[in-house]
């Protein structure tokens, strides 16, 4: 069940502060959003009531942006996962928000981020076969006036793939 994202009444640059309770609640909510008040209750010891107004709480603030179902790429047709490095045409802002506006628009883009170094962005991009990331390279990156260089690796095989957080290393309140 995908439910949409959760808008943060807080500004999300500053950091909250988590008790050991939050992070317990946490942890497992990143194992399985579906959980209940009262099976969250049994496995941090707290309350359901508790639990209940810790979840609101967090987010409210945002640091529960939302609940998502996970698919499985491959049987849902998206055979080939790639990563894209992307160097820019020129350094500039319009042309940096001229192509986070094309990956914006673009499904099968993942995730993208900023880099330092050599190339100036990385994209994560899942499509069906090789032919329908060639069909994505061709048409949509490279014809685009920001681009300037595309390099493309192709994933063999995923060791890890988690966006869970690694709340029980984090320091806080007890």
């Amino acid at each position: 069940m995908v439910t949409p994202a959760i808008e943060p009444s807080v500004n999300v640059s500053d950091t909250v502060d988590l008790d050991r309770h939050d992070r317990r609640l946490l942890v497992a909510l990143q194992a399985d959003g579906r959980l209940t008040n009262q099976e969250l209750a049994e496995r941090i010891g707290l309350s359901a009531s508790q639990c209940s107004r810790r979840r609101r709480r967090l987010e409210e603030c945002g640091v529960i942006s939302g609940y998502h179902a996970v698919l499985d790429r491959e049987l849902t047709g998206f055979g080939l996962v790639s990563m894209i490095s992307v160097t820019l045409a020129s350094h500039d802002a319009d042309n940096a928000a001229r192509l986070a506006a094309l990956l914006d628009g673009c499904p099968e883009v993942l995730e993208a981020h900023s880099l330092t170094g050599e190339m100036d962005y990385t994209i994560k991009v899942v499509t069906a076969d090789l032919r329908a990331l060639s069909d994505f390279i061709r048409e949509t990156l490279l014809p685009h006036a920001a681009v300037a260089n595309v390099k493309t690796a192709i994933v063999l095989d995923t060791l890890k793939e988690s966006r869970a957080l690694p709340l029980e290393r984090t320091g806080g309140r007890s």
